[in-house]
């Protein structure tokens, strides 16, 4: 009887280590395993601590793929499934994925090196792959990452970091490809029997998928091996929220290209988890993928697209058909207004024409209802006024898909025109969304008038038309006044007889700007472009030149390098690559070898003849070279990089992060370099906008000392080179753009400091930029250690808050000295000093040109508060722009902007009116703050300063500044009085508030009071001199 008994041990979860996996299998068990015939013969000896021989056997039970008589299969929800699967997650992966995961040191020295038990390693994977197994990953990494919290607090607890590596490993390779979603669905439709368990199943799967479970806990797994090590950790990808999303987007798009169209269960479940999944937050990378995957394959596919459409909710549609407007608009559609003319838009019209047919076939219903033209319609005049930033193209595409039904190009017509003649819209509206309201107002009279004549004669002769064009010539800003002088003039061509046509005979009709706009009621765009032209702009800029991708480096490591000894053959990556083109490369190629046969002929010498050594001139010794000094003759570099001198060599330069040296030089005379061929040919304007995106998103691989100071710099010199093409660029990418704080913070910096440039201020900014600057000390033996001099070091501001500064204290200092002159006593008793001419005259500045006040609008103010409402109405209150940091930088550069455009600029009547509202829409939060700490006592209010008092007090102090700002800056003040006495009395009063609810005795509330002091001088100044003009106003 005792033969038949075997010895075992009996353990416990709890005296396993958990320091780190285990490096090799445990020593063999007495198992009996002669064979497994059942599931619980295998959870027998997962549960027995097996070797891996063992494993083996039961890997190669549990394979998905094999059938057994008892039917069973570990990926079908099952009691003894689920525990098999905790087993394998719990005790095997943690004992044997390292084991399971190296490669044999044959096949670690190969390119494609795989595991050496890749065998093993699949069969674990798919007995993982359900729903099932994932979520007993989830719920493991989830107490890993508690026990990993714990930790943190108490030092004797152990360290899971390891664990949780592993199980992301395994949950990367589980999810990494882009049939998951399509094979779990399979299986869960052959496995489960009856429809009630595979809904249910179903919602367990987009629960963990689509919710955001599989997401968050990969998030903050990936936090705790950040926090683990020192050294830098690369991220899983299904940690980051974007990667993770352009996944499930893939997936999606893969799932639907191996539907039926007859599928209803299945199309219905893949909408399920397609709309949840566009609650993550990435709406864009979830439809940018399905859209490359799907739609652009063909045609046939956009019926898929329809179908998947039609099982999700109206508003989830309505974002994803915006979505897809987006990715039109930035994938496919070249910019327009390179040059005006009546025929302008044919130079786009076969890009304009395939974007088009891809949207109506979008849109298209065999019902009459189609609701998603009605968002096409909504989309064109709603808030968001038809792609506000946008280029016309993607307008153009919105209004050719529509332009085969009538009534809605008809209702897109008349909503469009009483919006543009609307005296609130005219009055408050940001001049870029009236632009963008003109625009679709021309191009879709244009096609009405095609249409249906009649239609259009009768709206031109209606009192919406003529009260529209009205209302814009009696508004106060010049540049609503052209626009409705243009779609008057416009629509009165379409309509009336040359002798009868609206004539306003001014010189502003006949610029290129006035022309453009009139010829958009010729444009005529079709909806048969070929799909092929949108795929052959997938990888190509704006203007269509192929962009420079620099290979990662995982892809470089498996280039080759080539051999010497095989001759100047490129290998492929080179032909393929633009980033091996070199201009100095073309002189290098040697030459094919002659045919020709020179004769030699040796002279020989005389041997009576001897050379004295007087004769012989020596060379001067060289000087010495630094390189000689270091001891290691091997890391003497000989080949050093040269300054770049054309604008493709500084791209390739920029993109070399691997090459210490030629980034290096690249990026300190990236300024130099452009400034110099700005002027000569179109090299820098071909790149123009490539520069800009290089420099905006180059980041500090290096900890470079002068890092900043040269990526400015050469953002600077490109938006000088452009301003008019690169302002509205870099606006939109503020708001837009994947970028981080700083980078944004540089934007900013780039714009303000270019505007004031422009306007003559260079020298006066030149110790900001580092154009001229001197070493900050010229004294090393004063210096602290280079560890302690970045710590205690005063960081020295952004050039815009600078600037700020100096502009604030300017301002301020003459009503100071006013003040102070009228308190010391009556005029009678003071001595005036009187100064000659000649003194007058040498201390007068002499007069220098204003280039910014011709540009300064359509370049840079405009696209930045035209965009600022619209990522308001589009984007969360906790979004970065409206961070205190952002937010006062962006204050500040406008403020310094409206300042160097000068009191005599054009448009400086609209660009007050915007900049105002958009001040007077952030008071409320400011003025919450100051309330809140004016209820504290000095002592107090000392002793409970937070960061985020400090933060609202920064917000407060940039609202002041720039309020004080706008009214420095116009110096009419009739003007003020009569176009914005409203907003002088709101702007006086809340002033006043400020300054009574700030107390005063420290530094902030010193400033907050001198400057809300200042804005009550400046306004009163307005209100004591022209109180009867405003009062008529508001009455």
């Amino acid at each position: 009887m005792e033969d038949l008994l075997t010895a075992t041990k009996a353990t416990s979860q709890a005296d396993k280590t958990t320091n780190g996996p285990v490096q090799q299998a445990a020593p063999a068990k007495l198992i009996s395993r002669q064979s497994i015939s059942s599931p619980d013969d295998a959870l027998h000896i997962l549960r027995a601590e097996p070797d891996y021989a063992a494993l083996s056997e039961v890997l190669a039970y549990l394979n998905p793929s094999r059938v057994h008589a008892s039917n069973f299969n570990i990926k079908a929800p099952s009691p003894k499934a689920a525990q098999l699967i905790n087993e394998l997650v719990g005790n095997i992966i943690p004992t044997f994925w390292r084991v399971l995961n190296e490669t044999s040191p044959i096949e670690s020295s190969k390119k494609t090196a795989l595991p050496r038990y890749s065998e093993e390693r699949q069969q674990l994977l798919q007995c993982l792959s359900s729903v099932t197994g994932l979520g007993a990953i989830v719920a493991r990494l989830r107490s890993l990452i508690a026990s990993s919290d714990a930790s943190t607090t108490n030092a004797s607890a152990p360290d899971s970091s390891a664990h949780v590596a592993e199980l992301l490993t395994v949950l990367t390779n589980l999810t990494s490809q882009n049939d998951f979603l399509s094979v779990s669905w399979v299986d869960i439709n052959n496995l489960v029997p009856t429809q009630a368990q595979r809904t249910m199943l179903w919602k367990e799967f987009i629960s963990l998928l689509a919710s955001g479970k599989v997401l968050s806990v990969s998030a903050q797994a990936n936090d705790i091996l950040k926090k683990s090590s020192q050294e830098m950790v690369e991220e899983y990808w299904i940690g980051s929220g974007a990667a993770y999303a352009a996944w499930v987007g893939r997936n999606v798009a893969t799932m639907a290209s191996r539907l039926d169209y007859d599928q209803q269960d299945a199309w219905k479940m893949l909408a399920q988890l397609f709309g949840k999944t566009l609650s993550l937050g990435y709406v864009d990378q979830v439809v940018k993928n399905v859209y490359q995957t799907l739609l652009l394959e063909g045609e046939s596919f956009w019926e898929l697209f329809r179908r998947l459409l039609s099982f999700i909710l109206s508003h989830e549609q309505r974002n994803v058909l915006y979505s897809v407007l987006r990715m039109i608009a930035k994938i496919h559609l070249p910019l327009s207004r390179s040059s005006g003319g009546a025929l302008m838009w044919q130079g786009d019209a076969t890009e304009v024409s395939s974007a088009a047919g891809l949207v109506s076939g979008i849109v298209l219903d065999v019902h009459e209802k189609a609701p998603l033209k009605d968002e096409l319609v909504a989309w064109l005049t709603g808030t968001l006024g038809g792609g506000i930033g946008e280029d016309i193209n993607i307008r153009r595409v919105v209004i050719a898909s529509l332009k085969t039904d009538e009534d809605r190009l008809q209702s897109v017509l008349e909503k469009t025109m009483r919006q543009f003649g609307d005296k609130l819209y005219i009055k408050h509206a940001p001049i870029l969304h009236q632009e963008v309201n003109a625009q679709i107002l021309l191009l879709s009279a244009g096609y009405v008038h095609r249409s249906t004549p009649m239609y259009l004669f009768t709206l031109a002769r209606s009192s919406t038309h003529i009260s529209s064009v009205s209302n814009r010539l009696a508004a106060s800003s010049p540049r609503a006044r052209l626009l409705g002088m243009v779609v008057g003039v416009a629509i009165s061509e379409l309509i009336d007889k040359p002798g009868k046509r609206m004539a306003f005979g001014t010189d502003e009709l006949d610029t290129p700007d006035a022309r453009w706009y009139k010829s958009l009621i010729n444009v005529q765009d079709d909806v048969t472009g070929p799909l092929e032209t949108l795929n052959s702009l997938r990888n190509t800029d704006s203007k269509g030149v192929a962009k420079i991708t620099q290979p990662s480096k995982e892809k470089s490591r498996r280039v080759a390098a080539p051999s010497v000894a095989k001759g100047p053959k490129p290998s492929t990556a080179n032909r393929n690559s633009l980033n091996s083109y070199s201009p100095s490369t073309s002189s290098k190629v040697p030459s094919q070898p002659s045919s020709k046969i020179i004769s030699i002929e040796e002279i020989e010498d005389d041997e009576d003849h001897e050379v004295s050594s007087e004769d012989l001139i020596p060379y001067e010794k060289p000087d010495s070279d630094p390189d000689d000094e270091d001891e290691d003759p091997t890391l003497v570099q000989r080949n050093k990089p040269k300054a770049p001198v054309y604008i493709r060599e500084l791209i390739i330069g920029l993109r070399d992060t691997d090459n210490y040296d030629r980034h290096v030089l690249s990026l300190s005379t990236a300024h130099i370099l452009i400034r110099r061929k700005a002027s000569f040919g179109t090299e820098v304007l071909d790149h123009a906008e490539e520069l800009a995106t290089l420099l905006t998103g180059l980041s500090d691989k290096f900890d470079l000392e002068n890092f900043t100071k040269w990526r400015l710099q050469g953002m600077i010199a490109i938006l000088v080179s452009a301003p008019q093409r690169l302002g509205p660029w870099f606006a939109k990418t503020f708001f837009d753009g994947d970028y981080s704080m700083s980078q944004r913070a540089s934007i900013l910096n780039t714009l303000g400091m270019t505007a004031r440039e422009l306007a003559g201020y260079k020298a006066d900014d030149g110790a900001l930029t580092g154009a001229n600057s001197v070493p900050e000390n010229p004294f090393p033996s004063k210096k602290l250690p280079e560890k302690l001099h970045k710590v205690y070091a005063i960081k020295n501001p952004s050039p815009v808050s600078a600037l700020a500064q100096n502009l604030e204290h300017t301002m301020i200092e003459p009503m100071a000295i006013s003040a102070a002159d009228n308190l010391s006593g009556p005029n009678a008793l003071k001595v005036r000093t009187f100064s000659s001419r000649m003194a007058i005259e040498k201390a007068r500045k002499p007069p220098i040109s204003n280039k910014l006040s011709k540009l300064v609008s359509e370049a840079f103010f405009f696209p930045l508060t035209g965009r600022w409402w619209v990522h308001m109405q589009t984007s969360s209150p906790n979004s970065s722009h409206r961070t205190p940091f952002l937010l006062s930088t962006y204050l500040q550069t406008l403020s310094l902007i409206l300042h160097a455009s000068g009191p005599n600029t054009p448009t400086l009547p609209q660009m007050t009116s915007e900049f105002w509202d958009l001040l007077l829409s952030l008071r409320s939060p400011s003025l919450t703050t100051s309330h809140q700490t004016s209820q504290q006592t000095p002592n107090q209010h000392h002793q409970q300063q937070t960061p985020q008092h400090q933060h609202d007090t920064l917000i407060l102090t940039t609202l002041l500044f720039s309020l004080l700002t706008l009214l420095e800056t116009n110096t009419n003040k009739h003007h003020l009085a009569s176009t914005h006495s409203k907003n002088i009395l709101e702007t006086r009063e809340w002033a006043n508030v400020v300054f009574s609810m700030t107390p005063g005795g420290e530094e902030e509330g010193e400033r907050i009071r001198m400057l809300a002091a200042s804005i009550i001088v400046k306004t009163n100044e307005v209100v004591e001199e022209f109180q009867r003009l405003m009062m008529g106003d508001l009455v």
